[in-house]
């Protein structure tokens, strides 16, 4: 389905204007795998091109806000279910998405915005439309703030600027593909439809899981559902977690590098084969991985 050009131009009229473009990086709303589409932006303001990136995701995922912000609409616009956040210098909007928030909601990077729904067809799935606008330069590339851009240019006076906060900042905890990604899933063994709250890896059996950061390990329980697993807290209520192991190599208390090895991957609780949950949970609530990966 192409978004007609009455919507596009409807959706600018309903946002707050007199503000420019910022580089804050966001986070990614449903996870980076599934990037489908990439912005190309019009040669004129209401000419054909694509105001945004489309992001595949199944049915019902939840779609989380890229940074902190403020809802300024939460509705339907020629029957597409849209949220619209402002972030003070730009807004983000997302559909076909079917809100669980209300117009003067203050949400912060990662709160549920709402679920995605079918009806965005320039995915051979369902997939999120992701926009993001300024008053001043109109649409940008989302891709800019979210690391997943080629290129990034720089003034080339000074030292170069830091990478973005959270992307990149933690290690691959295995090598493999990516088996089943953050998001809502129905679970392979109990047919229940709920959030699987981490990224899984493909690994075999054996294989060394690496901490993905430094920290301290603060748990390591044998879980009915995780198996045995490894909890690390790496400060600013930052821990990351492994699942599944077939063995751990570190206790309670022990201070782990970056790199270091703190379990093998396994197959223990509910699991199908083995492989590694890897979850991350900021401030005791489980985030995407891939957006800090």
């Amino acid at each position: 389905m192409v978004v007609p050009v009455a919507l596009v131009a409807l959706l600018v009229g309903l946002l707050p204007g007199g503000t420019t473009a910022s580089d804050e990086p966001w986070s990614w709303p449903v996870g980076r795998e599934g990037l489908q589409r990439r912005f190309d932006p019009p040669a004129t303001e209401y000419g054909r091109g694509h105001r945004g990136i489309d992001v595949a995701a199944p049915t019902g995922t939840v779609v989380r806000a890229v940074a902190p912000g403020r809802v300024v609409f939460a509705g339907s616009v020629a029957g597409t279910p849209v949220v619209t956040v402002d972030h003070g210098s730009t807004r983000s909007t997302y559909q076909p998405v079917r809100a669980r928030v209300a117009v003067g909601d203050a949400v912060d990077r990662g709160d549920a915005l709402g679920t995605l729904t079918s009806g965005h067809g320039h995915c051979s799935s369902t997939c999120l439309h992701l926009g993001r606008v300024a008053d001043d330069d109109g649409y940008l590339d989302p891709l800019d703030v979210l690391g997943g851009g080629r290129f990034r240019l720089i003034t080339p006076d000074g030292p170069p600027p830091p990478p973005p906060p959270g992307y990149g900042s933690l290690l691959r905890p295995v090598r493999g593909p990516v088996t089943s990604a953050f998001g809502m899933r129905t679970h392979p063994i109990t047919g229940v439809r709920k959030l699987h709250d981490g990224t899984d890896f493909g690994a075999r059996c054996g294989t060394p899981v690496r901490a993905a950061a430094a920290g301290t390990v603060i748990r390591t329980p044998t879980d009915r559902g995780y198996g045995r697993r490894v909890l690390v807290r790496h400060g600013d209520g930052l821990v990351t977690g492994y699942a599944h192991l077939s063995s751990r190599t570190v206790g309670r208390g022990d201070r782990v590098g970056a790199g270091d090895v703190v379990g093998r991957v396994g197959s223990t609780g509910m699991s199908t084969g083995c492989h590694l949950h890897f979850m991350v949970l900021r401030k005791g609530r489980a985030v995407d991985p891939a957006s800090m990966l």
